[in-house]
């Protein structure tokens, strides 16, 4: 019956589904700080209404400067990608031979791309404004009745597995963590590192393109490097190759890599310690399954995954290590064949006794 009435609900709240899962995310995170307001002597409600601030102050942070790169600035994008260069010549000194690449195409492709995010964007602000009113919403309601939430989410559970629920609930929490602070910081640090750096090198839309690279910080892996390759391709391609060098060694050094080795190590203790080739798979899964709020769904539950083999894992094995069961293993079978080379076939008889000297 619980589980009928969850699909039907789900079923309805479809279209704002993202949201909930957004919330309930964000809250997760947030708990502790609205118990860190409750032991600092203010009320649950109180508490709930500090964290619920902080929150919304965060996604304002986050989204607001998305919105307004691609809603005021639409025309600025579009500028620059018209003001690429058509044709890109590539020459092969060995063969003295010269190659013209044609992105006229892709160029119009990119324009047109472009402009129906910015109208989309323009159709779905009242929706969005909705939805993130939901948000607020949700998030203050989870923040305050979060541990009755809890106990109903754990109350099927029986006794003996809680303890499991708990080690997988520790992994949520660690790597939405890892997802919303670690990545949030070190975005912040690459938007306060890429602004003066693209403004000294001369760009007219420093800003945005330092707000792109922050963006991109969430991405993998590869990062802002996606933003700053093509920027030194595009200079290698007008013949600025002292352009190209300065913002291809500036900008993977400064944006790409330095708040990776200087923000998120400091940050990274109570990190979920995922393998960043596991982050990407969920990464981009998520993206490409669920859209946006994959970002954040996909690394989730592989984490979680990961950490239910490794419980069962040491469940069955235990600290055994892999060399050690594969030795086992082999012991286990030489053992097994040197018993039946020594019993042989059972229903043999035995051998005749040798005849005595006369």
């Amino acid at each position: 019956m619980v589980l009928t009435l969850g699909l039907l609900t789900g079923a309805i709240l479809l279209e704002v589904l993202s949201t909930i899962l957004l919330a309930l995310t964000v809250a997760y995170v947030l708990l502790p700080v609205q118990r860190w307001f409750v032991r600092r002597g203010l009320s649950e409600w109180m508490g709930a209404v500090a964290a619920t601030m902080i929150g919304f102050a965060s996604a304002l942070v986050v989204f607001s400067p998305i919105i307004g790169t691609l809603y005021f600035r639409l025309e600025e994008i579009i500028a620059l990608i018209e003001g690429l260069p058509e044709e890109i010549p590539i020459s092969v000194a060995a063969f003295d031979m010269t190659y013209v690449v044609d992105v006229a195409e892709m160029q119009g492709l990119a324009i047109d791309t472009v402009s129906s995010i910015g109208a989309s964007l323009a159709l779905a602000l009242p929706v969005l404004a909705i939805k993130f009113a939901l948000f607020v919403i949700l998030l203050f309601a989870l923040l305050l009745k979060g541990d009755a939430a809890g106990r109903a989410a754990i109350a099927p559970v029986p006794h003996d597995y809680r303890d499991i629920v708990y080690a997988l609930a520790r992994r949520a929490r660690e790597t939405l963590y890892a997802i919303y602070v670690l990545q949030l910081a070190t975005s912040v640090a690459t938007l306060a590192l890429g602004y003066p750096l693209f403004w000294a090198l001369g760009y007219e839309m420093a800003f945005t393109l330092a707000m792109i690279a922050a963006i991109l910080q969430f991405v993998p892996i590869i990062g802002p490097s996606l933003l700053i390759v093509p920027i030194a391709v595009y200079h290698i391609a007008a013949g600025e190759l002292a352009a190209a060098v300065l913002v291809g060694v500036l900008g993977i050094s400064l944006i790409a890599w330095f708040p990776d080795i200087f923000v998120r190590p400091r940050l990274a203790q109570r990190s979920a310690g995922l393998a960043g080739s596991l982050y990407f798979v969920g990464f981009t899964g998520g993206l490409f399954t669920l859209g946006a709020i994959g970002i954040v769904v996909g690394p989730l539950i592989v984490a979680v995954f990961v950490e239910a083999v490794d419980l069962l894992a040491d469940e069955v094995n235990g600290d055994v290590t892999l060399e050690a069961l594969a030795e086992d293993a082999l012991e286990g079978g030489s053992a097994s064949s040197d018993a039946e080379t020594d019993t042989g076939d059972p229903d043999a008889s035995p051998p005749d006794p040798p005849l005595a000297d006369d």
